[in-house]
Order: C-alpha cells, then sequence, then structure tokens
C-alpha cells in the first residue's frame, strides 16, 4: 500500500482561514491537508501492512470462515431448544440479518479497503465515538474468543483421551500454535485458512450427503427416517415457561434458538476486517460478498434441515452436553444408523474447526487493535510494525488473551472465564448493530455529495432497506435475549444478557466527553484521505487458459 513519507497534518477551513491543529476527531467542516513533517501523524501514515493475502486465500475465508463448532455442534443445540422447524426459522432469520450486515459491510469495505475497518468507518462517517465503541468492543469479543475455542478444541480431544490430567499440555500446544500461525505473518494465516477451509466445506458437504442417505435409508440398518421426526415429538419445542399457552411457550422456543444461531454466523466480518492485506482487495471483498447468500442457503439451510431430520430434539443422547463430536445430531444419527467410522472421523474434522476459529479470532483482534492505535484510540505502540508489515505489537497484546484457555483446566478459575465469556454473549449484536448504523451514514453521506453507489466496485440493490431490516431484528435481539430471567429469575443470568449495553454506552460517552467529538453531517463526510485509488489497489485479473485454471476461478 503506498503511503507517504511523511505526516500530513489535517487543518479545518472556515472561509479563506485555517485552523491548524484541527482533526478528525473533532469534527471540522471541511477538510485540506497541509503537508510539513513537523506536524502531527497521519494515520495513513502509520498504516504499514501490506498485501499478502491472496485471491484464494479470502475466498476460501469468505466460504468456509465460519464454519465450526457453532454450526457442527451448536446445531444440536438449536434442536434441543427449538425443535427442527424452530431451528430451520432461526438460522434462515439470523442469516438474512448477517447476510445484510454483511452487504452493508461488502460496501463500505470495497470503497475503503483500509486497516481499521469498520470502526474506522463509523469514526469517519457516524462519529468517532461510535468507532471507539465498536473497535473496543469488537476487541473484546474477539479477544476472548480466541482462549473460548482453545478450550473447545481442548475438550474434543477428551473425544479420544478422558485423562483430564492432559488438558493443561493440550492447552498449552495449542495456544502455541494459534499463537505462532500469526505471528509468522499473514501468509501463514491465510494458508492456515485455506486448508481449514477446504476442511471444513468436505465436511459439512460430507455431513449433508450422509445424513440425507440415513434419512431416506441407505445406511446400514435401512430405516427410512423421512420427516418422522417432525411428527413424533413435533415441528416445534416448548420451552416450558408457559406450559398453559402453547403458542406463547413455542415462540419463547424459538426466541431461544437466535442467540444460538448468531454464534454460529460469528465471525463474517473476517473477510472486511483482512481487507488492508489483500490483494486486489476491491474485486476480491466484491466476489467474497456475493458468495455469502449460497454459502449461507447451502451449508446452514440445508445443514439444519438435515440436522432436523435425522434425530428428534428429545433425544436423550442430544441433551447430553458434552463438547465433543458425542453430541453432535449428525454423530448421533450415525451411529445409530450402524456407521462406527464416522463419529472419530467428524470430532478430528470439527477440532480443526475449533482450532481454526482460535486462529481467525486472535487475527481479527489484532487487527482491530491495530487499526485503533493508527487512529489514535489505542495507545500508540500498538500501531508499530514490521518491514515486512506485520502488526507484531498488536498481535503479541491480543495473543496474551489466548492464554486465558489455563482458566479451564482449573475448576475454580473456570467459573471467572465463563463469566468473561457470558459477557460477550450480546456483543456480536451490538457489532452487527453498528455496522449497520454506520453504513446508513455512508449511504446518505455519498447522495448528499453526489457520489454515485453505482459506480462502486461492489453495491447493493437492496440497500439501504437490509441495512433497516438488520437493525430492526438486532435491536430486538439485544432486548429480548435474556428473556428467560423474567420466567425464572436469576441475577447473574439477568446481568450476563444485557452489561453489554452499559458496557457499549458508556465506551460511547467516555469518548464523546473526552474528545467532544459531535456526529458527522453528510455534506462534511470525508470519502477521499488516506483511501487508495483502485490502480493503487488493484492489480489485471489474469485470465485462465487451463481447464483446471477455469475451475479454480469458479471457485475461488
Amino acid at each position: 500500500m503506498d503511503q507517504p513519507d511523511y505526516p500530513v497534518q489535517y487543518v479545518a477551513k472556515t472561509g479563506d482561514e485555517k485552523t491548524e491543529g484541527s482533526s478528525l476527531e473533532k469534527g471540522a467542516p471541511e477538510l485540506a491537508v497541509q503537508d510539513d513533517r513537523a506536524l502531527a501523524f497521519d494515520p495513513a501514515d502509520l498504516d504499514k501492512v501490506q498485501r499478502r493475502l491472496k485471491q484464494r486465500h479470502v475466498q476460501m475465508i469468505a466460504i468456509a470462515g465460519t464454519l465450526g463448532t457453532g454450526l457442527f455442534l451448536g446445531s444440536g443445540a438449536a434442536l434441543r431448544e427449538g425443535g427442527p422447524l424452530g431451528a430451520l426459522l432461526g438460522y434462515t432469520l439470523v442469516g438474512t440479518v448477517g447476510y445484510a450486515t454483511l452487504c452493508s459491510l461488502g460496501e463500505m469495505t470495497a470503497f475503503a479497503p483500509i486497516s481499521g475497518s469498520f470502526p474506522h468507518f463509523a469514526a469517519r462517517w457516524a462519529d468517532p465515538a461510535l468507532g471507539f465503541a465498536l473497535g473496543w468492543n469488537y476487541f473484546y469479543t474477539s479477544a476472548i474468543s480466541t482462549p473460548v475455542e482453545i478450550s473447545a478444541a481442548v475438550v474434543l480431544l477428551t473425544f479420544w483421551d478422558a485423562d483430564t490430567g492432559h488438558a493443561a499440555a493440550y492447552t498449552a500446544a495449542i495456544t502455541v500454535c494459534v499463537c505462532a500461525i500469526n505471528i509468522f505473518g499473514v501468509r501463514w494465516f491465510g494458508e492456515a485458512e485455506f486448508c481449514f477451509s477446504i476442511i471444513k466445506i468436505f465436511l459439512i458437504t460430507l455431513l449433508i450427503i450422509t445424513g440425507l442417505v440415513v434419512d431416506l435409508g441407505g445406511g446400514p440398518n435401512h430405516d427410512r427416517i423421512g420427516f418422522r421426526y417432525w411428527d413424533n415429538p413435533g415441528p416445534i419445542a416448548r420451552s416450558g415457561y408457559e406450559p398453559k399457552h402453547i403458542g406463547l411457550d413455542r415462540l419463547l422456543a424459538l426466541i431461544s434458538v437466535f442467540v444460538q444461531a448468531a454464534f454460529s454466523f460469528q465471525g463474517m466480518e473476517l473477510v472486511a476486517i483482512a481487507a488492508s492485506e489483500t490483494e486486489s482487495p476491491r474485486r476480491n471483498i466484491a466476489k467474497a460478498v456475493r458468495r455469502v447468500f449460497w454459502r449461507i442457503l447451502v451449508f446452514y439451510i440445508l445443514g439444519i434441515l438435515i440436522t432436523g431430520m435425522l434425530v428428534p430434539y428429545n433425544d436423550s443422547d442430544l441433551l447430553q452436553s458434552s463438547g465433543t463430536a458425542a453430541e453432535s445430531p449428525y454423530v448421533i444419527a450415525f451411529t445409530r444408523a450402524g456407521i462406527r467410522v464416522l463419529p472419530s472421523f467428524i470430532n478430528a474434522c470439527v477440532f480443526t474447526s475449533a482450532f481454526s476459529a482460535g486462529n481467525s479470532f486472535l487475527f481479527s483482534a489484532s487487527r482491530i487493535l491495530y487499526g485503533l492505535a493508527i487512529r489514535g484510540q489505542a495507545p500508540r505502540f500498538l500501531a508499530y510494525c514490521t518491514k515486512k508489515g506485520l502488526p507484531i505489537a498488536a498481535i503479541l497484546v491480543s495473543g496474551a488473551f489466548a492464554w486465558l484457555s489455563f482458566m479451564n483446566v482449573s475448576s475454580g478459575a473456570e467459573t471467572v472465564f465463563n463469566w468473561f465469556v457470558n459477557l460477550s454473549t450480546t456483543a456480536g449484536f451490538f457489532s452487527w448493530g453498528a455496522m449497520n448504523v454506520t453504513y446508513l451514514r455512508f449511504y446518505k453521506g455519498l447522495q448528499v455529495q453526489g457520489i454515485d453507489r453505482k459506480k462502486l466496485s461492489y453495491y447493493s440493490n437492496l440497500q439501504p432497506y437490509l441495512a433497516w431490516w438488520a437493525i430492526g431484528w438486532l435491536a430486538f435481539w439485544i432486548l429480548i435475549n435474556g428473556y428467560a430471567v423474567f420466567w425464572v429469575w436469576n441475577t447473574d443470568d439477568f446481568i450476563i444478557a444485557y452489561v453489554d449495553i452499559p458496557i457499549f454506552l458508556f465506551l460511547y460517552a467516555f469518548w464523546k466527553i473526552f474528545k467532544r467529538t459531535r456526529a458527522w453531517r453528510p455534506e462534511e463526510m470525508d470519502f477521499v484521505t488516506a483511501i487508495p485509488t483502485v490502480e493503487e489497489t488493484e492489480v489485471p485479473e489474469v485470465p485462465a487458459t487451463t481447464i483446471w485454471g477455469k475451475i479454480a476461478n469458479v471457485i475461488f
């Protein structure tokens, strides 16, 4: 990425006068750029990352980046809570919100493929305080999710080794590997995720096809299941909170699926976060977002449909939570059908998914932290990069959170660790909501300044309706995600469900008061400064000449 060799000072202009020392944080009415090596730093000058992720890396991350334990194992929890139809409706609705959010984020990222991603977009086009709150909220969510996935990977190993005395050694080995991949550089990260994505795509495809075969009676026991479990015990489970009102009880069961489904979709933003380190980011981001719809339809919706056909939601094995492949509806169904080989194979693949998720969350946390640092919203030393464009300081700080996974080894610390995890339950909803709010401001700014969206590298014809659709549902989920405590009161559960609301508001208020920021007016929004041109970021696409090359172009 070409950057100036000197700092650039932003100055505000009022008529013919200039006021030095103004900044983007203060919300100057009009921006000019004054070159002076002695003046304050420019965020663009500190952005030293390099574009080392190839097209195949980005596309595979887009296709399979969010496929993980949330789908392979979490689908069982969704089936247990909501029944086959409830799980299908829950995943479908959350999928539409996730797709709408990625369309909003994809349009902004294709316009400005720079470090900092959506927190910077919020600070640049909505309100610097919103960018600060979104950035730190998302950093915490990603940083704490890294040890969560490492712990999940360790639990998956108990499928073969039940000796709890080995947990510390397994935790150390996995944590070191996750941190090492990120420290070695973005190319290592890209290659690792490319391989993991292939495994995940192979696994979900195998599960869908094998599940359909078993459902139709093609297993060793030749039992044709069909939609048997949709009839008995039924399509929608009951929550048990309103036994006298069946309709309301089933609605509450459906609501409980939303949080579980949202966890399965978490991490869709990785493609946007990696945009500043991606070759030809505008072309690749556009291609990735356009394929997300089909990824959700095939992998998630079809996968959940098959899941609900294989096992009844009140199955005794499904009610047990082991954390391994043993609780997967697929493993339960395949074992009963007489297929003995697949469970160990599935557990191995799910283990790589958990490892991949931890790897991705660490990458996301470090890049968000780096983006905050280069724009003065985090300590300046976190903006340090190596000569090869690796934000090593941000990686080391983010990687320190990975070692919290050792808290799961101690029974006493495990309670505290679970609190850390649960505090971030609704943080994902806030992040998605802030991204869509930012998009609406971005959309309005382009409209007021006369910039034609249809000339951008990527745009959606369904905007801004997609953003409004997502905001409406996300606001609803934030308010009702802890509904259960109002039937059976539990103070801990109430705090866990709603504490992120005051945390996010505190972060927003802190930066607004500390920096005296205000929301940007559409005519003030800066759509030029430090945003590389298409000529700077895009390289010509070389047409494939061989059959394998043409196939690769279709896939990647």
